[in-house]
């Protein structure tokens, strides 16, 4: 895995539309995350935080998408900098900040490794457009905007017509979809490892399944992690908690399966709340499983 790691911070909660989540950049930074990749040995530059502004207005005219202008913008900004990043040979690390952050993150990413795979691990599938979105909110939506499908403010961010692979996109850990986003993965045909499969698996088997599928005829694998994918009660500090969800040693097994394959070129931790945390709790598992994902062993 790339030795150089750039950590991006992006104080997003537009895209949730809930205070809070802003603040998981800061919290991350203060659970250890540059000071642990640089005891394993990785030379990190912490290139601070984009700015996030917010609008008095939290609707563009015509559209039911919540505070769009603004949510482009920095996504915008995040593309570049990513793509920045990677030009100079750098891992790009996005920490947040809600999942909208994940439209900038590929964008970028795919400027460069334009047939990427993705895990994608969060209890939600974030595959609404707004048609299907009961709620407007653009953090939802991340998912369908990187496979092309959404408003063209958000689906034009990075390279022209240079889109995930829906077929190369793997979602691990979805407990909650709404309906529309049930017929759109049918009909996208990206693979959905629910918790029934995790269960009935096991954490190990799914992982595999995931990496062939990733793998196969990509040239790297973006991991996208919501931490509300694990179960509240190991990361209580999350806007969108779903009960029966992933558990921290899964999770770990997961980000240590990914450590070994090596095919990790990117990566971003989303969707930490510090008020809605207990003790920091969740930030500290983010720097836990990112350590793990980044090669860290016991002995």
């Amino acid at each position: 895995m790339n030795q150089n790691i750039s950590v991006v911070g992006v104080p997003m909660d537009l895209g949730a539309d809930r205070r809070g989540v802003d603040m998981g950049p800061s919290a991350i930074r203060y659970a250890g995350i540059v000071e642990r990749l640089e005891k394993i040995g990785y030379k990190v530059q912490d290139k601070g935080d984009i700015i996030v502004r917010r609008p008095k207005e939290n609707t563009t005219a015509g559209t039911n998408l919540k505070y769009l202008d603004e949510i482009a913008r920095v996504n915008l900004e995040l593309c570049e900098t990513v793509a920045g990043e990677m030009a100079k040979g750098n891992f790009p690390l996005v920490i947040g900040g809600d999942h909208s952050i994940a439209i900038g993150t590929i964008a970028g990413v795919l400027t460069h490794r334009p047939k990427s795979g993705v895990i994608w691990y969060d209890a939600h599938g974030d595959m609404n457009t707004a048609e299907t979105s009961p709620s407007g909110n653009i953090h939802g939506m991340s998912l369908a905007v990187s496979l092309g499908y959404g408003h063209e403010s958000l689906t034009s961010i990075g390279s022209p017509n240079v889109r995930l692979n829906p077929e190369k996109t793997v979602l691990i850990g979805a407990r909650a979809l709404d309906p529309g986003e049930k017929e759109f993965i049918k009909k996208l045909g990206v693979k959905v490892f629910t918790m029934h499969e995790i269960d009935r698996l096991g954490m190990a088997r799914v992982m595999e399944e995931a990496m062939k599928i990733v793998t196969d005829g990509t040239d790297g694998v973006h991991l996208s992690l919501d931490l509300d994918g694990l179960d509240p009660h190991d990361c209580p500090g999350v806007g969108t908690p779903v009960i029966g969800g992933i558990s921290y040693r899964e999770s770990h097994l997961a980000m240590e399966i990914l450590a070994e394959a090596n095919v990790l070129t990117s990566a971003e931790f989303v969707e930490v709340n510090p008020i809605l945390d207990q003790m920091n709790q969740t930030a500290r598992v983010a720097v836990a499983l990112m350590g793990s994902v980044f090669g860290e062993k016991l002995i």
